[in-house]
C-alpha cells in the first residue's frame, strides 16, 4: 500500500488557504474597498442606494459565484492529491497556477460591478481602489514560481536520469 507523502496534505492545505485568502480578499475589494474610492465621500450604504435608484448593483451573488470557482477547484485538486497520495509537487504547482489563474477571476468577477459603478457615478469601470494590486501581485509572483518550479522539475529529473544512465553503464 502505497503512503502519501506527508507534505502533500500540508501544501494541499497551504494551497486551499491561499486561494481561499485570495478570493476572500478579491471579494472585499470589490464589493468594499473599489466603490467606497469610487464615490468618496459616500458610505457604502449610500453608495449601494444610488446604484440601486440607477438600476445598477454590486452583484454580490456573482461576484461570491465566480471567485468560489477558483476555491472549488482548490479543495478538488487537495482531494485529489490526498486521496492519489501524489508528490507535494503536483498539488503544490496546480495550487500556484489556481493563484496565478486569480487575476482572470477577479476580472471577470469584478466587470458587472465596476460596469454598475460607472453607469451611476459617471466614471470609468476601473477599479479606483490600489488594493486590487496586491491581487495582481499574487499572481504574478505565483506564475513566475509555476515557470522555475517548471524549469527545476524538468532539470531535477533529467539529472535522475542521467544518474541512473551512468548507474547501469557502470554495472
Amino acid at each position: 500500500m502505497k503512503r502519501m507523502p506527508r507534505h502533500t496534505l500540508w501544501v494541499s492545505i497551504a494551497g486551499v488557504v491561499a486561494v481561499t485568502a485570495y478570493a476572500a480578499f478579491a471579494a472585499v475589494q470589490i464589493l468594499v474597498l473599489n466603490p467606497l474610492a469610487a464615490a468618496p465621500g459616500l458610505s457604502l450604504d449610500e453608495i449601494r442606494a444610488q446604484m440601486s435608484g440607477a438600476g445598477e448593483g454590486l452583484g454580490g451573488e456573482g461576484v461570491f459565484f465566480v471567485l468560489g470557482i477558483g476555491v472549488v477547484m482548490a479543495v478538488g485538486v487537495a482531494l485529489a492529491a490526498i486521496v492519489t497520495k501524489a508528490p507535494p509537487i503536483i498539488p503544490g504547482m496546480s495550487m500556484l497556477a489556481l493563484l496565478m489563474l486569480g487575476t482572470l477571476g477577479y476580472f471577470v468577477a469584478s466587470f458587472g460591478p465596476g460596469m454598475g459603478l460607472a453607469d451611476t457615478f459617471g466614471i470609468s469601470g476601473a477599479d479606483a481602489s490600489p488594493w486590487a494590486r496586491p491581487l495582481y501581485a499574487v499572481s504574478a509572483l505565483a506564475a513566475i514560481a509555476v515557470v522555475v518550479g517548471g524549469v527545476l522539475s524538468i532539470r531535477r529529473a533529467r539529472l535522475e536520469a542521467a544518474a541512473a544512465a551512468a548507474a547501469a553503464a557502470a554495472d
